[in-house]
């Protein structure tokens, strides 16, 4: 398949998110080899062969040459709730154009969340979530949240029929109504988009969109770019001075035993850098313990972190 057939099967394509949202793709400008064109215009005429598309853009991204990946444009449409359209809008690199409810009617759908999908609030996260509730719990608040929405609904229905205005009419709509907007951005801020908003760390709702959106709809697109932005973004890690000098510290250390995983959580806290070592929340310390982890250095601690 050529990527104009690609483009043509993907466009208007509404992938579903959640209850009743979406994703789909308005239109593209640019591909794999548009992100290579961009890059050799630096060399100047004579040096395309310098090195193959696949073997430039895995350095580009492992290096953060950003430019080349400005050059290519994604426009979509989406369908999402008030409350995680909150979080999308704070990324300030996109144009935007959102479906207004001062000139029309708000959209007759909202978010409803299954008994079993209700999460706890994390103990480690103030911003994040933790473990299902029980299921006995969560059809108690699935059914208050109907009566909620539908009330709200109702309350907003007869406003307007009274003639008050739509502007002053919304003002009671709950953040679980469906919005919809045009949302165009370039690549390179996109891939950012997605590296913040796919990480395990953001909330779950917004996870899914930008899912949707890397998996359906650009690692088809940009194949190559996608795989560079796996290997060094999503599935890479970063090590901060502070934690080499804890990870040189445990190497130069006696292990506590001799088969993996190498060190407990004593023997992590034992070298731990100094200005953690007072707090007893530290997420620097905590990010730390999760790279040792996931080198197989320390051994996993449960986490009810989503």
């Amino acid at each position: 398949m050529t990527h104009a057939e690609l483009i043509e099967q993907l466009r208007w394509k509404k992938f579903p998110v959640l209850d009743d949202g979406f994703v789909c793709l308005v239109d593209v400008m640019g591909d794999d080899s548009a992100v290579v064109q961009a890059a050799r215009v630096s060399y100047g005429t004579g040096t395309k062969k310098v090195s193959d598309d696949r073997t430039l853009i895995r350095y580009l991204l492992r290096h953060r040459h950003t430019t080349p990946f400005e050059m290519a444009e994604l426009k979509f449409l989406v369908r999402v709730p008030m409350d995680c359209w909150r979080q999308w809008i704070r990324h300030r690199t996109a144009n935007v154009n959102e479906y207004s409810t001062r000139y029309s009617v708000a959209i007759d759908s909202t978010q409803t969340t299954p008994p079993d999908e209700w999460r706890t609030q994390a103990e480690q996260n103030r911003q994040g979530s933790g473990l299902a509730l029980p299921i006995e719990v969560g059809q108690k608040l699935s059914e208050d949240e109907r009566h909620l929405q539908v009330l709200a609904r109702q309350t907003y229905q007869r406003r307007l029929e009274s003639g008050v205005a739509r502007e002053q009419a919304r003002k009671d709509l709950p953040l679980s109504t469906y919005t919809e907007a045009y949302w165009k951005i370039d690549l390179h801020n996109l891939l950012h988009f997605l590296a913040l908003r796919m990480d395990s760390h953001a909330q779950q709702e917004i996870r899914d969109y930008s899912t949707t959106i890397g998996e359906q709809i650009v690692r088809p697109l940009f194949p190559i770019v996608w795989e560079a932005f796996a290997d060094y973004r999503i599935n890479s890690l970063s090590l901060t001075r502070l934690d080499q000098e804890v990870l040189q510290r445990l190497v130069s250390s006696k292990p506590s035993n001799s088969t993996p995983p190498f060190w407990s959580e004593a023997d992590f806290l034992a070298v731990q850098n100094e200005s953690w070592r007072s707090l007893q929340r530290c997420r620097e310390r905590d990010e730390c313990r999760d790279k040792l982890e996931r080198l197989g250095l320390m051994a996993a601690e449960s986490s009810d972190v989503l």
